[in-house]
Formats: C-alpha cells, sequence, structure tokens
C-alpha cells in the first residue's frame, strides 16, 4: 500500500515552511512575466501566439530550475491537487501549497497591475473563453491540456526511468509551449488555476471562472492517476491493487471486526 505523507511531520520541519515560502515567491513570479507578457503597449499590435506561448514555456521552465529543489516548484493547485491524489505528499502541504499560489498570484498580478500605465493595462491577461467557445468545449480544452502537462510532469520525474537525459525543467516548460500554441485561442490555455486566479481578482472578472479550476484540476489528476499506475516504469499488475483506499490491511481489520 502506498502510504501518504504525514501532515505532522510537515508541519514540524522548518524545510516545509521554506517550501510554502517558495511556492508563494516562485508564483508570484510566474504571474509577474506570464501577465507582463500579456500586456499590449501598442493598440495596434497583438500580441502572436508564438510570442504568448514562448513567455509562458520559458517561465516555467524557467522557475521550475530555481525552485525546483526547494518545494517541487508546483507553481500551480492542479499539480498540487495531483500529488496530493497519488500521494506523494500530504495534506496539509497541498492545502498550504494551494493557499500559497493562490496569494501568490495575487500578488504577482497586482505588482503587474501597478507597474503598468493605466492606458495598456487592458485586461491584464485574464484568461476568457475564445470567440464561439462554448463553456463545455473550454472545460474539455483546459481538461486535456492540463493532462498533457501533467503527464510530462510525471514522466520526467519518474524516478525509475533510465533512458531520460537532459533538462526535466526544459521538457516541463515546452510541454507549457506546446500546449499554449493549442489552446491559447481557445481558453487562453490556462492549465494553472493560480494563472487565472491572480488577473480575476485584481480586475473583479469572473465570467467562467471556474472553468479555470475545475478543467485543470480534473485533466491533472486523471494525468497522473494514469501514468502513476498504468504507465509508470516501475508499473507492475499489482500496482492498480496496491493503491485502491480497500487495501488488503483494511479488508483484513474488516473480516477481524465482522467476525467479533
Amino acid at each position: 500500500m502506498i502510504r501518504m505523507p504525514n501532515s505532522k511531520d510537515d508541519l514540524k520541519d522548518p524545510k516545509f515552511w521554506r517550501a510554502v515560502a517558495a511556492e508563494f515567491i516562485a508564483t508570484a513570479l510566474l504571474l509577474s512575466l506570464c501577465v507582463g507578457g500579456s500586456i499590449q503597449w501598442d493598440p495596434t499590435h497583438t500580441s502572436s501566439v508564438v510570442q504568448l506561448s514562448l513567455s509562458s514555456g520559458l517561465t516555467v521552465a524557467t522557475i521550475v530550475q530555481c525552485f525546483g529543489h526547494v518545494s517541487g516548484a508546483h507553481i500551480n493547485p492542479a499539480v498540487t491537487c495531483t500529488f496530493l491524489a497519488t500521494r506523494k505528499i500530504s495534506v496539509a502541504r497541498a492545502l498550504t501549497y494551494i493557499v500559497a499560489q493562490s496569494v501568490g498570484s495575487i500578488a504577482g498580478a497586482g505588482l503587474i497591475y501597478a507597474v503598468t500605465p493605466v492606458g495598456s493595462r487592458g485586461d491584464l491577461g485574464v484568461t476568457s473563453l475564445g470567440p464561439g467557445v462554448s463553456i463545455g468545449q473550454g472545460f474539455a480544452v483546459e481538461c486535456l491540456i492540463t493532462f498533457v502537462l501533467l503527464f510530462t510532469v510525471f514522466a520526467t520525474i519518474d524516478p525509475h526511468r533510465k533512458d531520460i537525459q537532459g533538462s526535466a525543467a526544459l521538457a516541463i516548460g515546452l510541454a507549457v509551449v506546446t500546449t499554449n500554441l493549442f489552446a491559447i485561442q481557445y481558453t487562453g490555455a490556462s492549465m494553472n488555476s493560480a494563472r487565472s486566479f491572480g488577473p480575476a481578482v485584481i480586475m473583479n472578472s469572473w465570467q467562467d471562472h471556474w472553468i479555470y479550476w475545475a478543467g485543470p484540476v480534473l485533466g491533472g489528476i486523471t494525468a497522473g492517476v494514469v501514468y502513476e499506475y498504468l504507465f509508470s516504469a516501475k508499473t507492475t499488475k499489482d500496482t492498480i491493487s496496491n493503491c485502491m483506499l480497500a487495501s488488503k490491511e483494511v479488508e483484513l481489520v474488516e473480516e477481524k471486526v465482522s467476525t467479533v
């Protein structure tokens, strides 16, 4: 049975709080650079999809490289929820990470709002559905692109793979570039609830905002579970049964109780 990390042990560990601080700072930097990169300085010139995709992907790669050894550089509630669902982190770490990411996203978006001239702020990079894109279609696209991102994350950090060479941070960043190239016109290619949350708070813009939480979280968890229990280099025929909540130990306890 896969044991979930202990919340009490995390809360007592000074390194845990350093990791929480890292998530706040890293997410604030992510929002600052991504939102700043989407600002339209020239009303007659629209940023290209390629420019926005490279800005987002290279920013993520840079931040993962800088903070990965401290907190894992989740910088995304969908990543944190997926790590919780696959029992890689404790409940306490997941909750504090999400709070830190959310506050960091507001701080990052707020910083860009403060340093950008009023006439150039526009919508401050608020993610929204493209023309003609329905709520259902937007939800599906956010699920899909976050699935790709989290599948890449899990495939990259798989400790049992011996074939991986090069930079894990760059691989994850390139996954962001790829999904952005596809989805920017559909949904703004958020795949990160924190990326959408900060600008929404600062601009008080909440239309269809739930999509940018539900879609990434569902897509991410699905990718993590599928990879971890079907495609991981350590996968065996017993992997799925061992990851179930109703483990053999629990079944034995229930059997003993029923005979009392």
